[in-house]
Formats: C-alpha cells, structure tokens, sequence
C-alpha cells in the first residue's frame, strides 16, 4: 500500500511541475499557495569562487557563514537562501534570498531557472541539511539532486545542523539525559522518524563521496566530519554591564524546542527559586532575531540545553553578552572544543535535575561567576566570530585567507 501512495504523490508531483508557477501559486489551497512574485532566482557574485549556502539558514547561519568566507577569503563571494513559512518568519533571521516553502516544492519553473542559475553562476555548494538543492524533484533523492550538481560543474559540500543528521539511539547509548532515552520525554514517532531520517543519511554519505560539515562539536562522531563552528556577531551582543551585580539576579530560560533541549523540571525549579526571592525567572519562547541581544543583556543568567551535550549559536550569543551561562556539555565535547581551538568552554555545567542547585552555587560564589562571565566575549571572538569558520572552508573553496 505504502508504495501505491508513494506511486500517486510522485505522479502528482510531476504534473505539478509542468504546471505555470503563477497558475499553482493562486490555484493551489491554503497554505500550499505562495506569493509569486516572491519566487527570486539566486543572482551570483561577481567573485573568483562563488558561494551558494541553502535552503535552511538555521538561526541565520547560513547568512553568516556566507558574510565570513568573504570577509576572510580571497576572491570569495557569497549568497544565502532559506525557505520561509510563517513559523520561521516571525523569527527574522538575517538571510540574502528567501523563497516561500510551498513555491520552492511545488513551482517547476522556478526550480528549472533555479538549478540554471546555480550550475551556471557558482562553483560552490553549501547545501544544509540534506535537502534538496533547488526544490523537490519526484522520484529523486537530494543526495542524487547533489550529484547531478556535482555532474554539472559545482563543488558541493554537505552540512549538517543536529537533528538533521543526529542518530537518536546512538545519542541515547552515549548521553544519559538524551530525550531519546529513558531520562527523555521526546515523542516516540518523532523519534522513530529522525532515527530513519538521520540512519539513511549517515548511509548514503559515505556514498556521495561528498566533503562534510558539522555545525557543533557533538556532532563529530558523523563519518568524515569536520567542524564549521557556528558564527555570532560578537559586537551585536557586547553588554558594558557585568552580570550578577543585582540584589536578586534575573535568570532567562529561552528553550528553542523544549522536548529535545530541556525538562519540565527546570520550570518548576525556577518558579521554586523566584517564590523564595532568590532570583526573578523569565521565560521566553519565539522572540524575533532582533530583540534577541536586548534580552539577553538584561539577564544575568541564560540556562541553555541540557538533554544534548552539546552547544550551538543560542549559548554562543548569550557568551558573547557576558552572561553567565548554564547548561550541560558532555566532556568528551569539551575536550574537542580544547583540542581544536584552544580554549576552555566557559559554559557552567549542570545536568537539568540540577539546575536550582548549580544557580544557588553560583550566587553563593558571584564574583568567581562574573569573572567566568568576562571570559565569555573572548571565547566568542577566538571560536566564534567567522574566522574559524572560514578557515574551515577553506579548502573546500580553494581559498586562501586574507592578510
């Protein structure tokens, strides 16, 4: 049965396409439909190495990535595309070129003069998340899409955010607060959904034969991968204020998926500390891109993830205000992030059970904490401030950094 359905969506895909753009955009139902005029083709730079990065952007990282293989690589132009609904919408991550989701599967046109403008105009591919490069094609992997690009000329290379690629039994025989595992309260068929998603990559990379990236250290243990550390603006995100110097301190909890990254009891630790008067608890959840500095310089503690093991470009940002930052990162992945680069991750350990506890310690203890605080902005600036990054891709370019 499975294979009749897949039979009549691939079916129906392909009489999409031959379908005119602006017909599907205003014919299609609901949500399916999509501005037309909002369907831009790439434009390339007028550089030696010209750089596409797509379709995700991740917490604007995409765009970010772009700005630092040309801010610190010779002869490198760079253009940064997402796809949008109106969930990642009211986040307003910065990006060079946003398609509406609906359009980039179902507009055969444009994905026609999309993959023309690529194969045509740039030498390099930085394609997220294994999807497909220029919309979904029926009855075709975007693995073999990226082959097809590789066929025609580009450099591609693969890059993975975390869940995309993120193997949830591996994760779970290795970190015991993973939420796939016991101590976990991620849905079981979501789980069982990234576990055949993420398996099925992890097979088919090794043959691709493509280079790949990984955006955060735990994920290292992917086949071939090399870090491309996630890059924060660290100016952006500079407080002159140093934390901690309040009476009662304010602690920010901003959970990006809650299930996958934190736990109930965190809230009801908070709420427990806020009741008794030792600090004042704001949560925050869906907060545009821009006010995202304003609310972390006004805390004094961020709390980060705490099931993954892991950090990423929210615990970045919150080191780059000089805050004090708590959350859990494995040591096998401190040990990476010294090994690589040379520097101590100045996140404040803290398994999630324990979050009331370490935030007592470090009240108890505040001048040691503010001085751990400092630390924060230098850490950004050394790992995270694109340099690092565009040494990363450097080879995969071809490039050779800027004097």
């Amino acid at each position: 049965m499975s294979g009749v359905r897949e039979l009549l969506t691939t079916t129906a895909r392909r009489m999409l396409r031959i379908l005119p753009d602006g017909f599907l955009a205003r014919a299609l139902p609901g949500r399916l439909g999509w501005d037309a005029g909002a369907m831009t083709i790439v434009t390339a730079p007028q550089t030696a190495i010209r750089l596409f990065v797509g379709p995700v952007n991740s917490a604007g990282q995409g765009y970010r990535w772009a700005r630092a293989a040309e801010r610190h690589l010779v002869g490198v132009g760079a253009v940064s595309m997402m796809t949008t609904n109106p969930a990642r919408e009211r986040f307003d991550f910065p990006v060079d070129v946003k398609i509406p989701e609906s359009g980039f599967v179902f507009a055969g046109g444009w994905q026609r003069r999309q993959r023309d403008a690529l194969s045509n105009g740039f030498t390099h591919v930085l394609l997220e998340s294994g999807q497909y490069l220029y919309g979904s094609v029926a009855g075709r992997d975007p693995l073999d899409v990226a082959a097809d690009a590789v066929a025609q000329g580009l450099q591609v290379a693969l890059l993975w955010h975390g869940s995309d690629i993120r193997v949830p039994s591996h994760h779970a025989d290795i970190e015991r607060d993973s939420p796939f595992g016991p101590n976990g309260n991620y849905p079981p068929a979501a789980t069982d959904v990234l576990e055949s998603n993420a398996s099925a990559r992890i097979e088919g990379l090794g043959g691709a034969g493509l280079p790949v990236f990984v955006s955060t250290p735990g994920l290292l243990d992917v086949p071939g991968a090399r870090w491309l550390p996630v890059v924060v603006e660290v100016e952006q995100w500079r407080s002159h204020d140093d934390p901690l110097r309040r009476p009662v301190p304010v602690v920010a909890y901003v959970p990006s998926n809650s299930p996958m990254k934190g736990d109930p009891s965190i809230d009801e630790q908070l709420v427990a500390l806020e009741a008794d008067g030792h600090i004042v608890y704001r949560r925050l959840e869906g907060i545009p891109a821009r006010q995202m500095p304003d609310v972390y310089r006004s805390a004094d503690i961020v709390l980060d993830q705490f099931r993954l093991g892991d950090y990423g470009v929210a615990a970045c940002e919150a080191l780059a205000a000089g805050r004090v930052v708590i959350g859990h990162v494995s040591s096998e992945n401190r040990s990476r992030v010294r090994d690589l680069t040379g520097h101590e991750l100045p996140i404040v350990e803290s398994r999630f059970a324990d979050v009331g506890e370490t935030i007592m310690s470090v009240l108890g203890d505040r001048e040691a904490h503010v001085e751990a605080a400092r630390r924060g902005p230098a850490f950004v600036s050394a790992v995270h401030d694109g340099a690092a990054s565009a040494a990363a891709l450097a080879s995969f370019l071809g490039a050779s950094g800027r004097a």
